[in-house]
């Protein structure tokens, strides 16, 4: 009785040790290895490699049911460990769609992820009466929009973001749990 209680608490710590090691994924690839192999998946995946921008890799394709997305693949150069992926959903010019756009991608991450673990969605001064006023307080830093899903893997932030030039934008980001932890402790160690 005690070998098979043993053997079952061994299995148990296995199982818990192989959940703790999995990586969040992004198209169904896991979240983790150098720039140049991520940036290899992600061009398996349909994705078109446009270049590199300050570390960042920079690739385009559709994601989500939207066309013509733009990816940014990130990592600190002295860990070469990829551990966050941020997506720009094509730009708006009207809050209408912006907001629209934010809602169906908020309404699917939920429906895949469970609950958000934090949501603001506020404008400084109240909520404006019309969609331009709207825009324009998200232009001048006055509007608050973001939702925030935990899971065990990561991190994911679904935001609102004003671009150069007046476009406007969602803006969803992956965090890897693993890969941001061993990013900090190489920053840790620098303290």
């Amino acid at each position: 009785m005690k070998k098979i209680l043993l053997c079952i608490v061994s299995v148990l710590f296995a199982v818990s040790a192989m959940a703790q090691s999995e990586h969040l994924s992004f198209k169904g690839v896991p979240i983790d290895g150098t720039l140049d192999q991520y940036v290899a998946k992600m061009k398996a995946a349909g994705f078109t490699y446009l270049g590199q921008q300050d570390g960042t890799a920079i690739l385009q394709g559709d994601f989500a049911g939207f066309k013509g997305c733009t990816v940014g693949v990130s990592t600190l150069k002295s860990v070469n460990v990829v551990s966050t992926i941020g997506v720009i959903f094509p730009s708006c010019d009207d809050w209408s769609s912006l907001e629209q756009n934010y809602d169906h991608l908020k309404s699917m991450l939920t429906e895949k992820y469970g609950q958000p673990s934090d949501v603001v969605e506020r404008f400084q001064n109240g909520t404006p009466r019309d969609n331009n006023s709207r825009l324009h307080e998200l232009y001048m830093d006055r509007c608050t929009w973001y939702t925030t899903f935990t899971t065990p893997k990561g991190d994911i932030q679904l935001s609102l973001q004003k671009g150069e030039y007046g476009g406007y934008f969602v803006l969803l980001k992956y965090y890897d749990k693993i890969n941001t932890d061993t990013v900090r402790r190489q920053a840790m160690d620098d303290l």
